[in-house]
């Protein structure tokens, strides 16, 4: 199959892979959906996006096929994720990230020195590896701000062995570049809509959102979706004893608790108040239950600066206690209410 016949291919995919990308409200997803399709369009062994912010550069996606088999992924991603680049040194992703251009490069270990930027071969160095030819590209939205870069790294060709990135995929990966570029503004704007000021986990209205898109997957793949509903027990008492500042400690800190004892995919959201809402996708209520439970006693297990906090909270799922999100939520918070009538401090079911 000839070249100008896996670009038309392509550019007809791009339309479909951009509608995927702007629709993608997850940050994370989002970068790695992009990184990887621009790998695959042009054969790519490895890539990094950098996400800007003011003059520096941060890596946000790091990829590389042959480290990952050699180190493994932990090992590959503790070496790659470096300190952030200044955007103004001479680095292929600062030149790039400032004057908004492609740079293709053969081989970068050849760039001439009255090149504008340059290649630090300090990473090849501290990897084993080698970096030959590069493509970078601005991910540059249509009114020209410049959100990060793309860097591709080592083409390959069919027997494995790196070459050039063609000239012709320049236009190609630009495009990309530019609908991830609107698409991570979008995410962004977006997270920072859905996202409680004070805990930083998402608010009551992303859960809103998440709950009825999880109760169609549900309907369409008859995949298990369950929900925990969690309330600090005697919060007012907290507020009363210690003053509010204390009190809002404490939701921050139960809702770190609550991230960093979850699955990256599990939906955390300040439901209201001192309430607590956790969508749990495709599990089953037993696994609720165990979460639940786990939960329970790791805010019970922690020292919180004013004292002891515990929760009560009550577990529902689809398809055993609702038939849609908003029974979901009925039957969670009837099973919450349970448990506090029990004596707090313990999960209940519907």
């Amino acid at each position: 199959m000839s070249l100008a016949i896996n670009l038309t291919e392509a550019f007809r995919d791009l339309v479909q892979i951009g509608i995927a990308l702007t629709s993608e409200r997850d940050l994370s997803t989002l970068l790695n959906r992009i990184m990887a399709e621009a790998r695959r369009f042009t054969r790519a062994e490895a890539g990094t996006l950098f996400l800007r912010e003011n003059d520096e550069l941060h890596f946000a996606v790091v990829q590389n096929d042959r480290l990952s088999r050699r180190l493994g992924e932990a090992e590959m991603q503790r070496l790659l994720q470096a300190e952030p680049l200044k955007v103004s040194d001479l680095s292929l992703a600062g030149h790039v990230a400032m004057m908004g251009e492609v740079v293709n490069i053969p081989d970068t270990y050849t760039i001439s020195p009255d090149r504008p930027y340059n290649f630090n071969p300090l990473f090849d160095a501290r990897c084993d590896y080698k970096t030959r030819s590069a493509l970078v590209v601005p991910l540059q939205d249509p009114a020209g701000h410049i959100f990060g870069v793309l860097e591709l790294i080592n083409a390959l060709d069919k027997t494995g062995c790196v070459v050039p990135f063609d000239i012709e995929y320049e236009a190609l990966v630009r495009a990309l570049a530019s609908q991830a570029a609107v698409a991570i503004r979008n995410a962004r704007l977006e997270d920072l809509s859905f996202k409680d000021a004070l805990t930083d986990v998402y608010n009551r209205r992303y859960f809103v959102v998440r709950i009825e898109e999880e109760s169609r997957r549900h309907l369409r793949f008859a995949e298990p979706v369950s929900l925990v509903l969690l309330d600090l027990d005697r919060f007012k008492d907290v507020n009363d004893r210690f003053g509010h500042r204390a009190g809002d400690e404490a939701l921050r800190e139960v809702a770190r608790l609550l991230q960093k004892h979850s699955r990256n995919f599990t939906v955390v959201t300040r439901y209201g108040g001192d309430e607590f809402a956790v969508l749990l996708v495709n599990t089953a209520k037993a696994g609720a239950v165990a979460y639940a439970e786990r939960i329970r006693e790791v805010i019970e297990q922690h020292e919180f600066a004013h004292g002891i906090v515990t929760v009560s909270l009550g577990v529902a799922s689809l398809p055993e206690d609702a038939a849609s999100g908003d029974d979901l939520v009925v039957a969670a918070d009837k099973a919450m209410y349970e448990a506090k009538r029990l004596g707090r401090n313990r999960v209940a079911v519907v």
